[in-house]
């Protein structure tokens, strides 16, 4: 099968397209036959090599987390899905490789296909989506009344984010150049800071929860927009202890964790507020739960560009570049 792939780790190269064996599905597998992927940044920081110390992956690599697509193979063990179902999926950690025409993903981590998303728009949603889940609903346990700041509204993230905040009945502000404005306003955004011209922590304070993306500048001045209890969540880092249990990372790599977050750990705990690294999971259970969403218009994608599945090196670029309003797909069929 075609799949991209990287050999080496490199912050200059691109992937390489390569002929591949496709993937065998163990007993609890389901092998799916790829129509399209979504690409994150999270694809561009493994190719770089920025995460080897937490996630050392074999060389070569087929990249790429997220699929839709239909199934063409089941394993003896699997007994929700059915040869000919319509699937998708954020395929876990250590078995990546949807930038292929085929992936085996477990079934645990698979659901069925939005009925009202295109494979394009369904590709462009599980990594994102289960990251807001796992920051708002599933850590932060959002309720009703309170304030929720999701940086980087027009991102992949932030996009189904503020949508899930405000299912959730929080009051939501976000940052975004004045050019998305209308979109976020569409999403549900109470409060949108140009960050090309303003300073958010000038119009923001008391809020219960950060949703951070961003830089270690950013991350500071989040911590002090919040209320005595609030919480921050970062998916862009540092990385803590914590997780490094939770991922059962080595003695080594756990020092290094406390070092690196040693100063935003040491200026939570003087605000009172609780600060934590999140590296969202495959979780087909989850996905399922955020289909529905899907289904009842509660939530809806947002996909910037769709490119053919030979310009997968192009679409990682506009990703890197930063401009994307939303999610970047290929499409392979």
């Amino acid at each position: 099968m075609k799949a991209f792939i990287i050999n080496r780790y490199s912050r200059n190269g691109g992937l390489e397209l390569a002929d591949m064996p496709v993937p065998e599905a163990k007993d609890e597998d389901v092998l799916v036959e790829v129509h399209a992927a979504g690409l994150n940044l999270l694809d561009s920081k493994i190719k770089t090599g920025e995460f080897k110390l937490i996630l050392p992956y074999k060389l070569p690599l087929i990249l790429g987390h997220d699929v839709a697509g239909i199934i063409t193979r089941v394993g003896k063990n699997v007994k929700k899905f059915k040869v000919g179902d319509k699937v998708y999926a954020r395929a876990a950690d250590h078995r990546v490789g949807t930038f292929a025409e085929f992936i085996a993903i477990d079934e645990k981590d698979v659901a069925f296909k939005p009925e009202n998303l295109s494979m394009e728009e369904a590709a462009s949603i599980p990594l994102v989506a289960l990251t807001a889940w796992q920051a708002l609903v599933e850590r932060a346990q959002v309720v009703n009344g309170q304030k929720v700041f999701i940086q980087a509204g027009s991102g992949g993230v932030g996009t189904v984010a503020i949508q899930l905040a405000k299912h959730l009945g929080a009051s939501v502000a976000t940052t975004a150049s004045a050019k998305s404005f209308n979109l976020l306003e569409g999403l549900g955004a109470d409060v949108i800071v140009d960050y090309k011209n303003e300073d958010f922590e000038k119009h923001l304070s008391n809020y219960d929860v950060v949703l951070n993306s961003q830089d270690k500048k950013t991350l500071e001045k989040s911590l002090r927009i919040l209320k005595p209890g609030g919480k921050l969540i970062s998916i862009s880092g540092p990385p803590t202890p914590d997780f490094a249990r939770e991922v059962g990372a080595s003695w080594f790599v756990k020092l290094i964790l406390s070092l690196v977050s040693a100063h935003v750990r040491r200026l939570a705990r003087k605000r009172n507020v609780d600060y934590s690294f999140l590296f969202m999971r495959a979780q087909g259970e989850q996905l399922g739960k955020i289909t529905k969403l899907i289904e009842e218009g509660t939530i809806r994608p947002v996909v910037d560009k769709v490119f053919p599945f030979e310009k997968t090196n192009e679409a990682l670029s506009y990703i890197e570049s930063g401009r994307a309003k939303g999610k970047i797909v290929v499409k392979l069929r």
